[in-house]
């Protein structure tokens, strides 16, 4: 039996990037092959219910982990405050997670969900977590970034 991991499900081609593409990877597809591993494919801004293609958006202040701590904060390029919907995004994530027994992830780098080193905050690249990632974390689930498969 493989061993279940969660993947951000635009990384495995489905296109669920905000705006409607995917980020297809073979690495990751060669990463899931070469170790047996049964990908879990997980878009947590959709399981919070928002469409693809939705606005951009990225994070005002602080970053995933200060905003499960209920600080910081996220907003879409209307100007429309997304914090709610991402946090419940990520709790649906983490059910899953459970629910198939998933100890890693295997995230997308930069997203305001699945940013396992870096995401943006007021336009500016800057180190720390997205919503989801800050939460599986949280949760002893260890992260990889689809950089770290290459």
């Amino acid at each position: 039996m493989k061993t279940p991991v969660l993947v951000s499900s635009c990384l495995l081609g489905l296109a669920t990037r905000y705006d409607g593409t995917d980020n297809d990877c073979p690495a990751v597809h060669s990463y899931l092959k070469r170790n047996q591993l049964q990908a879990i494919p997980v878009c947590p801004e959709q399981l919070a219910g928002l469409p693809t293609p939705r606005p951009k958006c990225w994070f005002t202040q602080g970053d995933g982990a200060s905003l499960l701590k209920g600080q910081g904060g996220l907003c879409d390029e209307q100007g429309r405050n997304v914090s709610e919907l991402f946090m419940h995004g990520a709790g649906q994530a983490l059910k899953l997670a459970e629910l198939s027994g998933c100890r890693h992830a295997i995230l997308k780098q930069r997203s305001p969900s699945c940013g396992s080193k870096q995401m943006h905050r007021n336009g500016q690249l800057v180190e720390g977590l997205g919503v989801t990632a800050a939460l599986l974390k949280s949760r002893g689930i260890e992260l990889l970034s689809e950089e770290e498969l290459t």
